[in-house]
């Protein structure tokens, strides 16, 4: 029969993990609303909207250095094994990718200040608003997949990645006719250009969460290489969200 003392930390233990994985999803929830209110600031050209998401990304920030910490300390003073050794890392490689997810929507906010001044070109903006809407689906419900611990729901978001490149890759050539026939639009179409490539970078974020929750609950890494649609364009370099 278990003693006292040996109950409590059996207790303590599991409370440390759950908190964890609590505020990874927390985390989660305020990535969420970064994204939505980065993509409404564009729509809506919304100037005071777009300085809440940059102020409210070092929220993000903290969150994922507390996460990193309860969990370096749990896996240095409980060392967790097996399925709670897996819950522990996936929290902490999960946090980055919320965390990166942030810079990302930050600098869409950022950009959509450079373009609130700027004639509005409408259809590129719906066309924005599209995409961001579609990458938000996507982490939300890899979000929804990681708090309930459900593999198939991860699959699904994992094997949907080409969904939001085939977005971007359309958006790319509609940027790039608009350019093309209109050189006075070559700044806000360029602004536009890197809201659509930190777009796909965020969709590819969740798509590493799905990963992420495959292996903690099963174990075993995706094998499969990630669904990808076949494309010439010329891909922009990752953009610095610093």
């Amino acid at each position: 029969m278990m003693d006292s003392s040996n109950q409590h930390t059996v207790r303590a233990y599991g409370d440390e993990l759950n908190q964890i994985t609590a505020d990874v999803a927390r985390m989660g929830g305020l990535a969420e609303a970064q994204i939505a209110d980065a993509i409404e600031a564009v729509a809506r050209r919304d100037e005071a909207l777009a300085q809440e998401v940059i102020a409210r990304d070092a929220k993000l920030d903290e969150l994922q250095r507390e996460i990193e910490r309860k969990a370096i300390r749990l896996i240095a003073l409980r060392q967790p094994v097996a399925t709670d050794l897996r819950r522990t890392v996936a929290a902490m490689k999960i946090a980055t990718d919320l965390e990166r997810t942030g810079d990302l929507a930050r600098s869409v906010a950022k950009r959509s200040l450079s373009l609130a001044d700027a004639e509005p070109l409408a259809p590129l903006t719906r066309s924005i608003e599209r995409m961001g809407k579609l990458v938000a689906k996507r982490m939300k419900a890899v979000l929804d997949a990681y708090t309930s611990a459900e593999v198939a729901g991860a699959l699904d978001v994992w094997s949907h990645d080409d969904d939001v490149d085939e977005h971007y890759n359309a958006l790319f050539r509609e940027l790039l006719t608009y350019m093309m026939a209109d050189p006075r639009t070559i700044t806000s179409c360029a602004h536009l250009l890197f809201m659509a490539k930190n777009l796909e970078r965020i969709g590819d974020h969740a798509t590493n969460i799905a990963e992420m929750i495959h292996f903690e609950v099963t174990g075993d890494e995706l094998e499969l290489s990630r669904p990808r649609q076949g494309s010439t364009d010329p891909q922009l370099p990752s953009e610095d969200p610093s």
